[in-house]
């Protein structure tokens, strides 16, 4: 926080008339608001940025050979449990990349542990190499059709808003309840409509969408085409153009960017898993694609720094100037972006990939996250008999969209073995269920899905989007169960089995969500899980990140929830079988 003493060392050396704490000299220095490279020296006192300009002295100076310097890059909506790691790990990973701030958004483990999820999240997100800023869930749960392990209403948000980093209200994703007004959602809009409120509003248009953005939400990172965005644009929103793990819609998105509209643009990368974030990078891949897809740099530049800062109301950062915060990036490319030298409030975080500087992370209570998996795992029944009356009626299939979150609302005819209807592999039918973890309720969701590839075994995981409870999908009822068993022994995590035995795993003890250990562990068990995967027959990329996105009731468009499945459109449960209404 600064003070009154820190605001007058940073004017004294602004005079010229104190030395200041670093001098990175001769440098191509990007000005976002202008749009120009100037050739000159980036001068810093402690923690901020006192002069962009030559002439000055310092204690230190860095020679930077003509490199440029570019502000620190702001990821604008992530999900930081989504990389399995927790905060401190996940600021190993994505700052070597240049990510000095990201907007987060706890509600992962927040429909898991409640408000005492986001206390450990912010309390584990102090003292970092990165500022994670945090917008407080505004969906737990998701909707009612859902069963979560907490729920936060308007009264207890408030609660929270005094927490340090805490910016607003993250994706309102109960858009009937944002539309029409209903209670509960109306409540929680007008408790935060003189913050930011983030949006979450996929395939939402016309008067819905008018709607909408009049309820609050400003900012929304779920468009899926380029002219969805520009609808979202003209209404006024500030569209965050996400590049996920499973999602995967910067491509088609780019489209819609012109020169005159950019300024409302931004990154995202919402859900990304360790090998991706170490090997492609965070926010610095989203830059190189949309160079690669033709944007100009010093545009797409803007977007990741400039346009996310303003997007958010953060005016200590996101540009190199005055006053702002010292987050800088040297680069010797624009065209081909890479981070070489990373800086955080004035001090190296990184160099050339790796994580500098000594930090001592804090040590942080994990006792009321943990312990999350409450499931009898041999009192599970998958049967799915067919009722009387059914013969010959098609099921309700959750069909996979590949690298989207959004699925399909198939019709297909079922395969049927002794009165059950079971999976079949010459069709890539496989079933599918949701187990409920927090309550003990024993609540099973039943259903089937097309697209995973799975020929043999069983693959099963603790995260399961929002409400995540277990999801699990296989080709027999035996290896289903053994593999939500292994789920609880791990006490949360992801697993493989083939056989009744567990090929591969990845323990996610806290919260069932993100692992206690280095992120670089995380990566090779996760490599081993996939490889247990392929061996199964998925061909999918991450078949485990799409499996957790198949009970989120919000995102079109048939999901299967513990309670059963979900009609995203309708907003409404419907039965699996088609003439069962």
């Amino acid at each position: 926080m600064e003070t009154r003493d820190s605001l007058l060392h940073l004017l004294t050396v602004a005079r010229g008339d104190a030395p200041a704490t670093l001098i990175l000299r001769h440098g191509r220095v990007l000005n976002v608001f202008t749009g120009e490279v100037l050739e000159t020296d980036v001068v810093i006192a402690n923690d901020r940025i006192a002069a962009v300009a030559p002439g000055y002295s310092a204690v230190e100076e860095v020679e930077l050979h003509g490199q440029f310097v570019v502000p620190g890059l702001i990821d604008t909506h992530v999900h930081v449990e989504s990389s399995m790691v927790s905060p401190q790990q996940f600021a190993r990973a994505v700052v070597p990349h240049g990510i000095t701030t990201v907007i987060s958004d706890p509600h992962e483990i927040a429909n898991v542990a409640g408000a005492e999820g986001i206390r450990y999240m912010i309390a584990a997100s102090e003292g970092l190499p990165l500022t994670i800023f945090v917008n407080l869930p505004s969906c737990v749960p998701a909707t009612s059709m859902g069963t979560s392990g907490a729920d936060l209403d308007a009264e207890a948000l408030l609660a929270l808003r005094g927490l340090p980093r805490v910016l607003g209200l993250a994706e309102f994703m109960n858009v009937p309840g944002a539309v029409l007004g209903l209670p509960g959602a109306l409540e929680k809009l007008l408790a935060f409509r003189d913050g930011h409120i983030d949006g979450h509003s996929p395939s939402v248009t016309g008067p819905w969408l008018q709607a909408y953005v009049a309820a609050g939400p400003s900012t929304d990172h779920e468009s899926m085409t380029a002219e969805e965005a520009l609808e979202k644009v003209r209404a006024g929103m500030f569209v965050l153009i996400r590049e996920a793990t499973a999602a995967k819609n910067l491509r088609a998105l780019v489209a819609a960017v012109t020169p005159e509209n950019s300024r409302r643009f931004a990154f995202a990368t919402d859900d990304r898993h360790p090998a991706d974030l170490i090997e492609e990078g965070s926010i610095d891949h989203n830059i190189r694609l949309a160079i690669a897809a033709g944007l100009d740099p010093i545009m797409v530049l803007r977007m990741a720094t400039l346009n996310a800062a303003e997007a958010f109301g953060l005016r200590d950062r996101g540009a190199i100037a005055p006053g702002r915060r010292a987050d800088l990036v040297i680069t010797s490319s624009l065209e081909e972006f890479r981070a070489g030298l990373v800086f955080a409030g004035g001090k190296v975080v990184a160099r050339d990939g790796k994580l500098i500087g000594g930090w001592a992370f804090p040590e942080v209570d994990e006792s009321k996250v943990r312990g999350s998996v409450h499931v009898d795992a041999a009192a599970l029944s998958f049967r799915i008999p067919v009722p009387p009356g059914c013969e010959g009626a098609r099921l309700r299939v959750v069909g996979l969209v590949p690298d989207q979150v959004v699925t399909e609302h198939l019709l297909m005819a079922p395969t049927v073995a002794a009165g059950e209807a079971v999976a079949d592999t010459s069709r890539d039918l496989v079933k599918l269920a949701t187990v409920e973890r927090h309550r003990g309720t024993g609540n099973v969701g039943l259903g089937f899905v097309h697209g995973m590839g799975l020929q043999k075994g069983a693959i099963a995981g603790s995260v399961g989007h929002d409400a995540h409870n277990i999801t699990v999908a296989g080709v027999n009822d035996a290896d289903m169960r053994v593999a939500v068993q292994a789920v609880k022994d791990l006490g949360g995590g992801l697993v493989a089995v083939l056989n009744g035995v567990v090929l591969g795993s990845v323990p996610l003890p806290i919260g069932g969500l993100m692992s206690d250990r280095t992120v670089e562990e995380v990566q090779v068990q996760m490599a081993g899980l996939l490889e247990a995967a392929r061996v199964l027959g998925s061909p999918l990329y991450d078949p485990f990140m799409q499996l957790g996105f198949l009970a989120l009731e919000v995102i079109p468009k048939l999901k299967l929830t513990d309670q059963g499945l979900v009609d995203v459109e309708a907003f409404a449960f419907v039965p699996l079988w088609e003439s069962a209404e």
